[in-house]
């Protein structure tokens, strides 16, 4: 009890519903320890102390009165500050909206609110969830718990350093090219991606319409898969919700990878890129391991990653700069550069290139699924590089673009971010199991035996 900052949802559930653990001693213990540490990487935002008391000692009083509301009663977690929470600015870490405060919950905060969960505050992302690390905007970017110099991956980048250093354990993100996934793999976490339109993004910041999803971040498959089963289902808020009811995530968990039908794609990270040589061996590695544990891998191919990034980058760009161009005609010096040159390319993509990657999109899904139609997941890189130096702009733009996430963006696969070990110099790496469209529970039965079958969830940054 006395490393309350290192405890899973899974871990801490019990603890809170037995109350052998107080909600608010857990949240003192996490300010305390963000207090402490996060001078050093401000993932947060905006903490938010004195409503997420208040909301521990209700779910206190719940507990003790006999009402237990499930594994997130009282457990705490944050919001990438692009999340709406009624009557708390959302800024998207921009001058643009530094005082555009939320009149109404997001869906997924609501649904947490429903459950108990303390919500500690908002923390720092991308500009708009697309600008990168920049060092001129009102608050000083996030830097990685594994080394205070690195980039934590984009764009949840608060997120992933927050979960990371022990301040919460689980906090929520979006991703579009793959910025759930980015700061996972970058952070030594795991990010779920599901399939679009499985999580509602109502009171959301849109990036783009059309590939935008809301995941969570959490140190451990299973935590994951909890807080999944709270953000999932149909929402009229969301027009591009799906109608689907949301099945229990966590059904497959212990059901092994024994006779799991596993695809390697090795092409990403050999010939359509060459990745490091460390990230490739973790890839590796793993796919031995699911042999060992009985499910049947061979090596697959899909289109070529410049294909999919092509696709990807028409698709969101041009999405992206409809949703700023009001914005950017009349506020552009008050965007940060790297993001105001980001959304700014999105007005010189014709219209018939962005019908035209629509178009391919839809084909890329068709010979996805026909890929997928004798496996149950694949697995892949997640980036080809171990964190870079935030500071240098140059190679975390370079990194930036040499990855495979955004394939499964363009697919819309559910698509997880699991840790298969680390760098000589303590670096973490990260591969991909994606799935079929609303398949979450066999991806995440794949990534939990891997996880089991390896000891790397039980490393943590060396901060104290």
């Amino acid at each position: 009890m006395t490393d309350l900052h290192w405890l899973t949802i899974t871990e801490a559930a019990p603890l809170i519903r037995d109350r052998k653990l107080s909600p608010v001693e857990y949240a003192e213990a996490l300010y305390a320890r963000a207090e402490r540490l996060d001078g050093g990487l401000n993932a947060y935002l905006r903490p938010m102390r004195e409503s997420a008391l208040a909301e521990a000692r209700k779910a206190e009083q719940e507990i003790a009165g006999g009402t237990y509301r499930g594994p997130m009663h009282g457990v705490p977690y944050g919001l990438k500050d692009i999340i709406d929470y009624a009557g708390v600015p959302t800024t998207a870490h921009s001058k643009i909206l530094a005082d555009n405060v939320a009149q109404e919950d997001a869906t997924v905060t609501a649904r947490l609110k429903d459950a108990g969960a303390v919500m500690l505050g908002k923390l720092a992302t991308h500009e708009f969830a697309i600008g990168g690390p920049c060092f001129d905007l009102p608050w000083p970017p996030a830097r990685n718990p594994w080394d205070r110099s690195r980039f934590t991956g984009g764009s949840s980048s608060g997120s992933g350093a927050a979960v990371a250093a022990g301040f919460m354990p689980a906090a929520l993100g979006s991703d579009t090219g793959g910025s759930v996934r980015n700061p996972a793999s970058l952070c030594g976490l795991v990010g779920m991606k599901p399939t679009y339109g499985r999580v509602s993004r109502a009171g959301v910041v849109p990036l783009a319409f059309s590939l935008d999803t809301v995941g969570p971040l959490t140190r451990t498959v299973e935590d994951n898969a909890i807080l999944l089963n709270l953000l999932a289902g149909s929402d009229p808020r969301d027009p591009a919700s799906a109608q689907l009811p949301a099945p229990d995530f966590t059904s497959e968990l212990r059901s092994g990878a024994r006779g799991l039908r596993v695809g390697v794609v090795r092409h990403f990270y050999t010939r359509d890129m060459e990745a490091h040589p460390d990230v490739a061996r973790g890839v590796d590695d793993a796919a031995r391991v699911f042999e060992s544990l009985g499910a049947e891998v061979k090596e697959v191919n899909l289109h070529p990653l410049a294909v999919y990034a092509g696709c990807n980058r028409n698709i969101l760009l041009s999405e992206a700069y409809a949703v700023h161009e009001r914005w950017l005609q009349e506020r552009p010096g008050d965007y940060g550069a790297l993001t105001r040159q980001r959304l700014i390319s999105g007005a010189f993509i014709r219209a018939v290139d962005y019908v035209n990657a629509t178009r391919v999109r839809r084909q890329l899904i068709h010979d996805f699924e026909e890929t997928m139609s004798d496996l149950d997941v694949v697995i892949t890189v997640s980036g080809m590089d171990p964190p870079p130096p935030i500071e240098d702009a140059e190679e975390t733009e370079r990194a930036y673009s040499r990855q495979a996430r955004n394939v499964f963006n363009v697919t819309g696969s559910p698509t997880i971010a699991v840790p298969v070990g680390f760098t000589d110099g303590g670096l973490p790496l990260s591969m991909q199991v994606a799935g079929h469209a609303f398949a979450e529970a066999t991806v995440y039965r794949a990534a939990y035996a891997y996880e089991e079958a390896t000891d790397w969830k039980s490393r943590r940054p060396a901060l104290d």
